[in-house]
Order: C-alpha cells, then sequence, then structure tokens
C-alpha cells in the first residue's frame, strides 16, 4: 500500500474545512469510520510485530472514537434547532 500525502483534487485544509462543515451527525459517523480504519491498520502492524506504532495508532483511534462521542453529543443538542 502506498501512503498518500493528498488526495488528488483536495487540498488538505480544503478537505479538512468540508469535513468540519459536515452536519454533526454525518461527521459523527465519518470520525466512527476513520476511527474504524485506524484500529485495522494498528491490528495489521501488531500482527506483523510493530508493537510501538501499532500502540500509538489504537490510541490514536481511540481518541477519534472519543472526537465521534463528542460531536454526537453537539449534534443531540443542536437537532432540535434545525
Amino acid at each position: 500500500m502506498i501512503h498518500k500525502t493528498t488526495i488528488e483534487g483536495h487540498p488538505l485544509q480544503a478537505l479538512a474545512d468540508e469535513i468540519g462543515d459536515l452536519r454533526y451527525d454525518a461527521l459523527n459517523e465519518f470520525l466512527l469510520h476513520l476511527s474504524l480504519k485506524i484500529k485495522n491498520d494498528a491490528l495489521k502492524d501488531r500482527n506483523r510485530g510493530r508493537i510501538k506504532l501499532a500502540t500509538q495508532l489504537e490510541e490514536a483511534a481511540e481518541k477519534i472514537a472519543q472526537s465521534a462521542e463528542k460531536i454526537d453529543k453537539a449534534w443531540i443538542i443542536c437537532e432540535p434547532f434545525i
């Protein structure tokens, strides 16, 4: 697998802005998918013996999942006003 440094046609700042402009329920879903992707990467690295890398990725995945929980709470607060 080749790890990209860009996504074609999407400067990273613009991509971050687009993702950040998602409605909070959609942003929550995106963050959960991202967390799962990173958790799966961590598992692959752990199976390859890359323990330090896997540990960092696992922690990152957990933090992203925690962020998704916070965004979900934000959605609960603002949903009645949409």
